[in-house]
């Protein structure tokens, strides 16, 4: 009989261990450590999060119940007050780093965006996170509140979170969004909470098409009106100049307004872009697109660990976000190289109910592939 490792440590193995161990030495803070490894921490966190465990203790539990099994993943025994110091003390930049290499690996088997246009579509957005003020004393948003928040960058490709960033609750979305390294000609979808003309004009000298919804009370004037196929819900196409003195002076480029009515909802909507080429349609379609942002925030709080922590320390929370991150990128790798129907809800479940099963992935997601061996063949027949 062939051996397998667990179905964990084959999802690790996306992870290169000879990389991560670079990356450790140069992420290192303090002593070294000698009776646990930071492999050893990204296993328990990231088992946690597959696992959907709920505090260090179910997490050290739950590994060691599975300790015979832990060998052939390099992890030794983990205690959960070296795991709390740990998370505590070592830098949370060892895995964004992380992060990163597997978003590299993602982008190499991701499936395009729906649209027609070869332009890369982005959508930032952001999340709160709600904390006890009594208990993260450093993420204080108001007097007896406290909140982080995760911003994202959605490339549309894939659905993958091509930039993520965590700030404290009153950490403003625009200024998140300026740091943002767009390549030439991508299309950004932004809602109305982005739109300041000066990073509008900065997009247009860098190539970048933003597409947002116009706010109200903003002045302009039309200088060209343009014909739109009826039927579709287009009610303008006009190029506008912004009027006022200090939009003018932000944004002196000329912009493109776009009137939509949806038929199912009757709401009436106004967008604003420099892309003068697409469909006014389409230009509905990429913002309407946008709403993939908001359920990519709502599968992460309902799947991961990222609404409840494990510590209290703001390193040990941006340490449990950022393993919550690569585990969405180790899952999502998964479906696109293997090329499963199948929504990654529905991969999670299956992995957490074989987490520490010796089987091959490829039996696990597709077991339709593999046809029986002989022997089990011959039983089958011989069956009355």
């Amino acid at each position: 009989m062939a051996h397998h490792g667990t179905v964990l440590g084959q999802l690790l193995k996306m992870v290169s261990g000879h990389e991560f161990e670079q990356d450790a030495r140069r992420h290192h803070k303090g002593m070294r450590l000698r009776s646990m490894s930071r492999w050893s921490q990204f296993v328990a966190m990231a088992m946690g999060q597959l696992s959907g465990r709920c505090s260090l203790r179910d997490v050290v539990a739950n590994l060691e119940a599975q300790k015979q099994k832990l060998y052939h993943l390099g992890v030794g025994r983990v205690a959960r007050s070296l795991l709390s110091r740990v998370n505590r003390d070592q830098p949370h930049e060892l895995f964004e780093l992380q992060f990163n290499r597997l978003l590299d690996r993602c982008r190499g088997v991701a499936p395009g965006h729906r649209f027609r246009f070869k332009n890369p579509l982005l959508s930032p957005d952001a999340t709160h996170i709600d904390l006890c003020l009594a208990v993260f004393p450093w993420a204080k948003h108001s007097k007896s509140k406290g909140a982080i928040k995760v911003h994202v960058g959605l490339d549309h490709a894939g659905h993958l979170p091509s930039f993520v960033s965590v700030t404290d609750g009153k950490g403003s979305d625009i200024e998140v969004a300026q740091t943002l390294r767009l390549p030439q000609g991508s299309i950004i979808v932004a809602d109305r909470l982005y739109q300041d003309f000066g990073w509008l004009k900065s997009l247009d000298a860098q190539g970048v098409l933003p597409v947002t919804r116009l706010k109200r009370g903003v002045r302009y004037a039309v200088r060209e009106r343009r014909s739109y196929a009826a039927g579709r819900g287009v009610t303008s196409d006009q190029t506008i100049a912004l009027t006022s003195k200090e939009s003018r002076k932000k944004c002196p480029i000329l912009l493109r307004r776009v009137g939509y009515r949806d038929p199912e909802t009757g709401k009436h909507y106004v967008f604003l872009t420099n892309n003068f080429h697409l469909a006014p349609r389409t230009i509905a379609d990429i913002y309407k697109a946008r709403w993939q942002v908001e359920l990519f925030f709502k599968w992460i709080k309902q799947n991961l660990r990222i609404k409840s922590f494990l510590g209290t320390s703001r390193n040990a929370v941006l340490t449990q976000i950022w393993i919550a991150m690569c585990v969405y990128l180790i899952l999502a790798y998964l479906k696109f190289s293997n090329r499963l129907k199948w929504r990654l809800s529905e991969i999670l479940r299956l992995l957490q109910l074989n987490l520490f099963e010796r089987r091959t992935l490829n039996d696990l997601l597709q077991p339709e592939r593999n046809p029986p061996n002989r022997e089990t063949a011959q039983l089958q027949l011989a069956l009355p």
